[in-house]
């Protein structure tokens, strides 16, 4: 789990029944979800929400910190409540299915000094595409 919930509820960050509706919603493992689909599964819980509110809420959430707002390819932004936990992400070239991964060794010291011109290097994000199984799957 991602536990957004709790790392809100620590903030202070005053939980509304529209704000804790939107923060269940993506409160999670490999959860990446554009604001329609937060919007569609928060009317499921309250149906009164509006999707002005789950805008303004998931605009909070990234400023807060507390989700990373991820864009892949042109498509719709997607919201990644896992904001404290370093990962990258796999995303399927087709459907664009994203999973959450942790590779192994240091990102950071693998870029030689001569390919860093000079930057000095605060964050590294890697995205890895390929098909996932169902969209292989389609190709057999």
């Amino acid at each position: 789990m991602s536990d957004l919930l709790g790392r809100l509820r620590e903030r202070g960050w005053r939980l509304t029944s529209q704000r804790r509706v939107v923060a269940e919603v993506l409160d999670g493992e490999h959860v990446h979800l554009t604001a329609d689909e937060v919007h569609a599964r928060a009317v499921e819980r309250l149906p009164e929400i509006s999707r002005a509110t789950v805008y303004n809420a998931l605009g909070e959430l990234v400023t807060l910190g507390e989700v990373v707002e991820l864009s892949t390819d042109g498509r719709a932004k997607r919201y990644d409540p896992n904001a404290r936990h370093p990962h990258h992400h796999l995303v399927c070239s087709r459907c664009g299915t994203i999973r959450d991964v942790h590779p192994t060794g240091d990102l950071m010291t693998g870029l030689a000094a001569e390919e860093r011109f000079g930057f000095t290097v605060s964050k590294v994000e890697v995205t890895y595409r390929g098909l996932c199984p169902a969209c292989a799957g389609q190709d057999a």
